[in-house]
């Protein structure tokens, strides 16, 4: 199968991880894809985006930064036509993102399945943290790509939510979350740990004010007993550099260490070394990568007791939840994995099979997409043949 895949991501970040790892999935299945999107992608270092976009953003008031966003959709599309009469594809598979239409218009005049990945309602988000002006503009487009699509593919259920709020069909619907490579986590060393050592807690990811790990900090000063604890951040973010004032005024500064941005293959590792993975908060709709990689990793997760994530973690079974909304919850699952080794050795295993068992990975979400893409094209096919045959021609499955 030949597939075209657009975007318009401008920064090597999770989601260029996610793009990267799809379509590398999807090659490794045998099939052929092209991918188009910005050339400043091709550009940008790890967790940076295109000079010109930012420039853009930095001169340009909010209405107009908007506009140039709908406005590049003209380019966009031009470059997408071009790839797909030179490379004829069978299916139309594109990243959603606000005002980029290029997708829906290629796919609708060439008369390709449309096959739609959903990561976030951006209009909605984009609205609520204030970064938007054309809210009424911006919801139009984000329906508009929407249901133009033959299949949205969202990584959440109540992302799905979202997408069918919006008048896309529920059987137009399916949920793929977000995946690991397993291969990349080997199999975690039994977990002995000695009298006295010190335990490792560790976070992944753009570290963020909302994510609290300033509380966690906070709790590693105060901690007084046993076992000693740390914090490891592995990631940047602008959360970075009060975090780590705040380390040095309460004295914990030589426990919290932050890795700074970490190259792909350098992950494994570090999350190898984490005794309990932190997910200390997590927006609602999203599918965080991390708690993948703490999955495959094997490690012991705690993490916020919300609806999406308890689409992928079972509390007591494959990790620890907490009450977001109960104050210290986070801190007293963190003592209660610490103080339990036998625990944290069982959530951590039961965590590392549910990935086989789900099959959470990047290429079980290739072998989803193909197979949707498949079915998309079969149907197709069955219905150009109903309009081919003449008047009172038997059809295929009619009585003989």
């Amino acid at each position: 199968m030949r597939i075209l895949y657009s975007h318009r991501i401008q920064s090597h970040d999770g989601q260029g991880v996610h793009l990267e790892a799809l379509v590398a999935a999807l090659r490794a299945a045998g099939h052929e894809v092209r991918v188009v999107g910005p050339a400043g992608y091709a550009r940008a270092g790890l967790g940076g985006e295109s000079g010109t976009v930012a420039l853009v953003r930095r001169l340009l008031p909010g209405f107009t930064a908007e506009l140039a966003e709908l406005a590049y959709s003209i380019p966009a599309w031009l470059r997408l036509a071009r790839a797909a009469r030179e490379f004829r594809p069978d299916v139309l598979y594109e990243r959603a993102n606000l005002f980029h239409l290029a997708g829906a218009l290629l796919a609708r005049g060439r008369g390709l399945p449309f096959l739609l990945e959903v990561n976030s309602p951006l209009a909605e988000e984009r609205a609520r943290f204030g970064r938007l002006r054309l809210r009424r503009l911006a919801r139009a487009a984000e329906r508009f790509v929407w249901r133009s699509a033959d299949r949205v593919l969202p990584v959440t259920e109540v992302l799905a939510g979202h997408v069918a709020a919006a008048g896309v069909p529920r059987e137009r619907i399916e949920v793929v979350p977000n995946g690991i490579d397993f291969d990349d986590f080997p199999a975690p060393a039994a977990d002995t740990p000695e009298e006295g050592a010190e335990l490792t807690l560790g976070f992944v990811g753009f570290v963020r004010d909302w994510h609290g790990l300033d509380a966690v900090i906070r709790e590693i000063a105060a901690w007084q007993g046993q076992p000693r604890l740390a914090l490891l951040v592995v990631g940047e973010g602008p959360a970075r550099p009060g975090l780590e004032r705040l380390a040095a005024e309460l004295g914990v500064a030589g426990r919290v260490r932050f890795t700074g941005l970490a190259d792909r293959a350098a992950v494994p590792g570090l999350v190898a070394g984490f005794d309990i993975a932190l997910q200390p908060a997590a927006v609602a709709y999203a599918s965080p990568l991390k708690v993948f990689e703490y999955m495959a990793a094997g490690r012991a997760i705690l993490a916020p007791d919300q609806p999406n994530l308890r689409e992928v973690l079972e509390d007591g079974r494959t990790a620890l939840l907490f009450d977001p909304a109960l104050p210290g919850a986070l801190w007293q699952g963190v003592l209660r994995l610490a103080a339990d080794p036998v625990l944290r050795a069982r959530l951590g295993a039961a965590a590392r099979a549910e990935v086989l068992r789900r099959d959470l990975t990047w290429a079980g979400n290739a072998r989803r997409v193909l197979a949707l893409a498949e079915a998309e094209l079969a149907r197709r096919r069955a219905a150009d043949g109903r309009l081919a045959a003449p008047p009172g021609a038997e059809q295929p499955g009619g009585a003989g």
